[in-house]
């Protein structure tokens, strides 16, 4: 067969290249299932990258410019996401509307909103799985063009790498070094299969091996020392104000934001065998300075060396508690643990406890995961001993007060309090005052710029407004009893949650969420100790100690530590954005868009698997013609080899043009002048003297060819006519070959 005219341009040989590409995309996206719950994402986003790369390699197969390849694809892209997730509002189902392009706002503010609150990993919603997909699609055309458009693949590795990192980096965990081997392998190949790729183009002698060989050596050593060495080295010191990949929440009181997450997440469990869940505390803050409340810094000691003597004063009763705490999601290096706790077992890693507050923290690790049992002893006096006890003592900064206090606090704390006799009696009316149909709770009411703080100009304006949320109640009682001269700080921690219906032996479970992070203030008492109150309106239980008689002189019961937060204007958690608009405004269009995800990835799949072969025929053939068109009548020729291959018809390699032709002919369809006109072409080409003939009609090659081709699929049936173009057996099979000679004719 004659080579091909001198001059042409060789193909490109990006096959192995694109596969690469593919497969570095996948490696790459392998991390992000720690954040996001595998499902129809996955199947989608990997389907649409692998048709925009295969579309991207078939295009430049027909030797079809930037210009035109990078925008096809885009186009290919814009099409599939219309298709998927704005039929209902696209014209011809692909082509995009002014409304379709509306909704892509508010599925990127939701699908944010959704990252911003939720715990990985997370559940991918129909929002969360349009930007995914969306994303995994744009970044399919950015590395097709970098690596094969533009021959960049080191670019494109880099930035590979870069995808790869951001979920590790956002959940930090053990690092899959597997997933990273195989990352770093695939990017060899690429950049090994690019190297070749250029050779081959150049030249078909190109020499192989060589540094080739040296270089993957190399490679493969640095990946098995990586994968070998790596888990031996020392793990780095976790930061000591959070860790990544749960719930955070503001110790400094700046806690609007953390109450206004659009979603509850469960945070922390509780269970003993005592009558009531305890409150859980976080942090704790004694000095206010200026606006803002700072959580402590005192002395701490290791919790396996804390062994606390009771300082209660004599006959007053210390409670023991036993109860497991289990912390589902928190990124804090905090631990959520009761008041006034002893001992702890089976906290993990490196705990520390403040003798002064109760406050256990680390500096290497995370409260996320923990499961621990604590043991607490609380004084607990009667309603007398309350009452005969001075709320005096405790740190100096704990009756500190800015000097730019307002007066009218102190006015109206000592007006709230003037009927009261007693330290307590006082606090108790400060409690009932707050609790009472003078304020609302209330997370938006108003949010104005330094009312959403917790210092004494955000106490000024919440006594004034009588609306706000535990911040606002927690800090002005501290405030106030201060202005009375009683030493107060507050706490940042959990409410006791609320019963899930599960049992752990047989004592009943507490879950506490984020709708449940709370502040509330505690007063020093000597010979009692720090004791806690609620003035929170509707959350949590009020503070009241029996009395030792009847009981007569109890405060009048408050809402129970279980009760659910009634807020007056807001929710304790603010309501979630609305549910996705991916289809419209009819009733059934995000359920629709979210059922139909896997069935429409699985579809896809299946269509481009199945045209794969088929779409590879139509290259190849458009290949060929177009070298006919140039004066090939090999290329002409070997259009028609192929098309008998498809068909089942044997091609052996002893039998010339004109025999072949002549079979064709007489048993297959062939239309006799076309196949003539072909076959003298072809004779003259390989065995005429050159310039003996002028060049051969390249438009005549090409109709010949199309005319034996039509009159060979004439011959046969349906069936064998679709399998020849989905599955063209020329793409394995080569004329003259062992197989061609015996292909099992099919008509």
């Amino acid at each position: 067969m004659p080579a091909e005219p001198q001059g042409a341009a060789r193909p490109r040989y990006d096959g192995p290249s694109t596969v690469a590409l593919l497969l570095g995309l996948v490696a790459a996206l392998v991390p992000l299932f720690s954040v996001i719950a595998g499902g129809a994402w996955a199947a989608l986003a990997f389907v649409l990258a692998g048709l925009l790369l295969g579309a991207g390699y078939l295009l430049r197969r027909l030797r079809l410019g930037a210009l035109v390849v990078t925008p096809s694809l885009l186009a290919i892209w814009i099409a599939t996401m219309t298709a998927v997730f704005f039929s209902d509002v696209a014209w011809l189902f692909i082509i995009p509307s002014g409304e379709a392009f509306a909704r892509v706002p508010r599925l990127v503010e939701i699908a944010s909103s959704d990252i911003a609150v939720g715990v990985a990993p997370l559940e991918a919603s129909a929002s969360l799985t349009f930007l995914i997909v969306g994303a995994v699609g744009l970044l399919a055309v950015a590395l097709d063009h970098v690596a094969l458009t533009a021959r960049m693949p080191l670019l494109a590795g880099v930035a590979l790498i870069a995808v790869w990192l951001i979920p590790t980096l956002a959940v930090p965990q053990v690092m899959d070094l597997w997933a990273f081997a195989f990352l770093a392998v695939v990017l060899l190949w690429l950049l090994r299969a690019e190297t070749r790729a250029r050779h081959r183009a150049r030249s078909a002698d190109a020499p192989r091996g060589g540094v080739g060989a040296v270089a993957a050596v190399i490679a493969a050593s640095a990946i098995v020392i990586a994968v070998i060495a790596a888990p031996a080295l020392p793990t780095p010191a976790a930061p000591s104000g959070g860790f990544g990949g749960g719930t955070s929440i503001d110790a400094s009181l700046n806690l609007g934001d953390d109450l206004r997450r659009p979603a509850e997440i469960p945070v922390v469990r509780q269970w003993s065998a005592a009558a009531a869940p305890a409150y859980l505390r976080v942090a704790t803050l004694t000095e206010l300075e200026g606006n803002s409340w700072q959580p402590d810094r005192n002395r701490s000691v290791p919790i396996d060396e804390w062994a606390p003597e009771d300082s209660a004063a004599d006959g007053i009763e210390i409670v023991e508690d036993r109860r497991t705490v289990e912390v589902l999601d928190l990124s804090s290096a905090q631990l959520p643990v009761p008041a006034d706790a002893v001992s702890f077992d089976g906290v993990t890693g490196s705990w520390r406890i403040t003798a002064a507050n109760g406050t256990v923290a680390s500096p290497t690790s995370a409260a996320r995961g923990q499961t621990f049992e604590v043991v607490s002893r609380t004084p607990r006096p009667t309603l007398e001993q309350a009452r005969a006890a001075e709320a005096r003592g405790g740190p100096r900064e704990a009756v500190e007060l800015p000097a730019d206090t307002p007066s009218q606090i102190a006015d109206l704390a000592t007006e709230v309090t003037a009927d009261s006799s007693n330290d307590y009696d006082r606090l108790l009316a400060l409690q009932s005052w707050f609790r009472g149909p003078s304020f609302d709770y209330s997370l938006s009411a108003p949010v104005e710029e330094g009312f959403d703080g917790s210092g004494v100009e955000a106490v000024e304006r919440f006594l004034q407004v009588r609306s706000g949320y535990c911040v606002h109640f927690a800090s002005a009682f501290a405030i106030m009893a201060r202005t009375l001269d009683m030493p107060s700080r507050v706490v940042v921690g959990f409410l006791p949650g609320l019963p899930t219906g599960d049992v752990e032996g047989d004592d009943r479970v507490y879950q506490a969420t984020t709708a449940q992070l709370h502040a509330w203030p505690e007063v020093f008492f000597a010979g009692i100790g720090w004791v806690a109150f609620e003035p929170t309106k509707s959350l949590g239980a009020a503070q009241r100690f029996a009395s030792e008689d009847d009981g007569s002189n109890e405060p009048e019961p408050e809402p129970s530590a279980t009760a659910t937060p009634q807020p007056t204007s807001t929710a304790s958690a603010a309501p979630r954005p609305d549910e996705d608009p991916t289809a419209g405004a009819t009733p059934t269009t995000t359920f629709s868009v979210v059922t139909v995800l896997p069935v429409l990835g699985i579809v896809a799949g299946v269509i481009l698997l199945l045209s794969l072969p088929g779409l590879a025929g139509a290259v190849v053939s458009r290949r060929r013609r177009s070298q006919a068109r140039r004066g090939s009548a090999a290329a002409a020729w070997r259009l028609v080899q192929d098309t008998a291959l498809d068909l089942g018809i044997p091609v052996p390699e002893s039998e010339s043009p004109r025999a072949f032709g002549e079979r064709l002919q007489a048993d297959h369809g062939g239309p006799p002048v076309a196949l003539d006109r072909l076959v003298g072409a072809v004779e003259r080409s390989s065995y005429a003297q050159p310039g003996s003939f002028g060049d051969a009609d390249g438009d005549e090659l090409v109709t010949d060819a199309a005319a034996i081709r039509a009159g060979l699929f004439a011959a046969v049936s349906v069936p064998r006519r679709l399998a020849a173009r989905l599955l063209p057996r020329s793409l394995v099979v080569h004329p003259g070959s062992t197989f061609a000679e015996a292909m099992p004719l099919q008509r």
